[in-house]
């Protein structure tokens, strides 16, 4: 009787873990003014060269969605795709490189490539990626000149030496005015923690890095389609990132993923996230944090 006493206790939380990923996200087309599926993202891509997934990196429901969509981009488009991705920095190809090729371990390419505390949350791309044999391009910028920047300005880095200048894109970055720096403003807290310090510099290496490595990629492999991976503020509204990638590669076709736990899941005023992105996710905030 004990026994079966504790099959029936634990029986609804089984079903609880086992309830469909589906109940806990909405994808919303903000062109067509409708809730879509993966798939119909996956299609659209087919108009345009880059998809951004602007992700919270704490959102286990949206590092979900990110392996489900890459997933499936996989499928629709076999040896036409490459991953690019915020999470590991330009100094850090070659290890990353090396274990997609099956040369090293995945202890040293984890340690050697900086990955980042959550590196859970990404491993199912990587290795997604390296079971299809499809390019990984670290994408960002290798955070001593991004605390370079943030100290000393963008101007400083003209002072490196050739060799350290390989990791960046070229010299000299402007940052962007107009709304991307006014939501910078908001976000910051107002324009005295702005302007007192270098930070806005520092956030546009991020962006101008990614753009860069983005446009590299797209340049190396013609016809791909990209997958670029990184937080939400560097791609929201096709700003940051996305804006500074048009620069290096006029002409180039944009898709950009907006996502959210947010707490009017049940509940959301589209109106409000549209201008955000192409797509908009929602997802449920009552699930856990991945940290």
């Amino acid at each position: 009787m004990k026994t079966w006493t504790i099959i029936l206790f634990l029986l609804p939380f089984c079903a609880l873990s086992q309830a469909p990923m589906a109940s806990h996200y909405k994808i919303y087309s903000s062109s067509k003014q409708k809730m879509v599926t993966i798939g119909e993202i996956a299609d659209d891509l087919g108009k345009a060269d880059v998809l951004f997934f602007g992700e919270e990196h704490n959102d286990s429901t949206g590092h979900y969605l990110e392996h489900a969509i890459f997933q499936i981009l996989s499928e629709k488009y076999p040896g036409k795709l490459a991953l690019s991705m915020e999470m590991f920095e330009t100094d850090c190809q070659i290890p990353l490189n090396e274990y997609l090729a099956g040369f090293i371990r995945e202890k040293n390419f984890t340690t050697e490539a900086r990955a980042w505390k959550n590196y859970k949350d990404y491993r199912p791309m990587i290795e997604l990626a390296k079971a299809k044999h499809i390019p990984v391009t670290a994408a960002n910028a290798p955070a001593r000149y991004v605390n370079m920047t943030n100290r000393l300005g963008l101007a400083s880095l003209q002072q490196l030496d050739a060799s350290s200048k390989a990791f960046l894109p070229p010299l000299p970055i402007d940052t962007a005015t107009g709304k991307y720096y006014d939501n910078f403003v908001e976000v910051m807290g107002g324009h005295a923690a702005v302007s007192s310090s270098k930070v806005y510099q520092a956030q546009n290496l991020w962006d101008a890095t990614m753009a860069y490595n983005i446009a590299k990629t797209f340049k190396a492999h013609p016809g791909f389609k990209i997958f670029q991976v990184n937080g939400g503020f560097h791609s929201e509204a096709q700003l940051g990132t996305a804006a500074q990638l048009k620069k290096y590669a006029p002409g180039i076709r944009i898709l950009n993923i907006a996502a959210y736990a947010d707490d009017s899941f049940d509940n959301p005023d589209w109106n409000k996230f549209s201008p955000k992105g192409d797509y908009i996710i929602l997802t449920d905030p009552k699930l856990p944090k991945t940290f």
